[in-house]
């Protein structure tokens, strides 16, 4: 589909990149669909998939390139032995709804319009995390189209140098993933709670040492708001009962008000997705915390004056997630305490000025936690980018992206250098 023709979209969840415009949009129905336009567009215009259209800098939109779009590749099929097959264009929300009428479930992220493929390839953080791992923990096996138009199987016994590389390589890297074959377990019963707290830095530090001694059924987070005078939010999700966690959380300050209910997976699913919003206009990035912050009365001061539409959210990891090594998948950040990121709400007029009080927080927090980030939180303007994303665990992935991709046809601006 080009320019002027009816129907011709290509926008993602984030107005912010609409400027970027593609020179076409196929819309694939079929793995032989992708191998066309990977055929086509090879070493003569940028190429890149867009699943759900939730890259956070817009990189699913190649300006003057080919743009292909997966979204009808979108079946969810549950298998027999307790696996489920999930087309790369289908969005988490529609994982969910499938598996949980099933009785299963996926862990993945929240917002239920992202796309399984961003999440899956970046690592894939979600509430679920410290109990069952990451999304890409439960990869059984992925077919994709690679830059010289083959269409492969991946998994542990097939292409595993591939297979290694797409569970938390990111999105866009290495070939365009057609399907994925995903592990599933039972779907739980959780126990939802937020804790409001008038005051931050207490809360902060307090949370830090709570999370890192709780058990791995308990996933956390702590949203810190800007303004005046920041206030935060703890919340998160217990796969046990009220009793239990109520106990738990008698090791957090009290709180100012609290909301505490048992429910069903399929319930919570809709808790933590919250409106559904369809599209938002904001700019982010990451850092990760490999330990406790020293002085986490510094991160809070960071928002302070900040605008009251912005966010510094800090998501627990542990459990399940370092139960595997960091050189076991691609995604490095096995052992950190937890993830940060810092998420500004903006006008798409405003977009830039709003980056820049944004980025002046990222850049105060590696202050404190050093050069690190999580890929699916890609910033276009974060230093030392790949070593940020990737560790350790990044010569492998420069071999990896050598070898699958040699000529540089999936090439980005943030792609893995070679």
């Amino acid at each position: 589909m080009l320019p002027g023709e009816d129907g011709f979209t290509y926008q993602g969840f984030n107005p912010v990149w609409d400027s970027r415009k593609p020179a076409a949009v196929a819309r694939c129905a079929s793995p032989a669909d992708v191998q066309a336009c990977v055929e086509a567009a090879r070493l003569r215009v940028p190429i890149a998939a867009r699943g759900g259209g939730h890259s956070y800098a817009g990189y699913s939109t190649p300006e003057g390139g080919l743009q292909v779009d997966l979204r009808r590749l979108a079946g969810v099929e549950v298998l027999p032995g307790d696996q489920v097959r999930v087309g790369a264009g289908a969005a988490l929300g529609e994982v969910s709804r499938v598996l949980a009428a099933a009785g299963r479930c996926l862990p993945t992220g929240t917002c239920p319009t992202v796309g399984v493929a961003g999440l899956t390839l970046g690592g894939g953080i979600g509430v679920l995390a410290r109990k069952y791992g990451l999304t890409c923990d439960h990869l059984v096996s992925a077919t994709a189209v690679t830059a010289d138009g083959r269409l492969v199987t991946t998994s542990a016994q097939q292409e595993p140098d591939l297979f290694w590389a797409l569970r938390g390589g990111g999105g866009g890297n290495f070939a365009i993933v057609t399907e994925f074959v995903f592990g599933t377990v039972p779907a739980p019963d959780v126990t939802v709670f937020s804790l409001q707290y008038n005051t931050t830095a207490d809360v902060l530090g307090a949370w830090q040492g709570w999370v890192a001694q709780a058990p791995d059924e308990l996933w956390s987070n702590v949203v810190v708001r800007g303004g005046a005078q920041p206030t935060c939010r703890v919340g998160g999700c217990f796969v046990g009962s009220v009793g239990e966690l109520a106990s738990l959380l008698s090791g957090l300050p009290a709180a100012a008000s609290r909301f505490i209910q048992p429910q069903t997976y399929a319930e919570a699913t809709k808790y933590f997705a919250g409106n559904g919003i369809e599209h938002e206009s904001f700019v982010a990035s990451s850092r990760i915390l490999r330990s406790p912050l020293n002085d986490p009365g510094k991160a809070v001061d960071l928002m302070i004056g900040q605008s009251d539409e912005s966010y510094l959210i800090f998501d627990s990891l542990g459990g399940a997630v370092a139960a595997v090594a960091p050189d076991g998948t691609a995604f490095p950040h096995r052992t950190a305490l937890a993830s940060a990121q810092i998420y500004f709400k903006t006008p798409p007029d405003n977009a830039v000025g709003t980056a820049e009080a944004m980025g002046r927080v990222r850049d105060g927090l590696g202050a404190l936690t050093g050069d690190t980030g999580y890929v699916n939180y890609i910033d276009p303007q974060l230093p030392k980018w790949a070593e940020a994303y990737y560790g350790t665990n990044l010569p492998r992935l420069r071999e990896v992206a050598a070898r699958y991709d040699p000529d540089r046809v999936f090439a980005f601006a943030q792609s893995v250098p070679r």
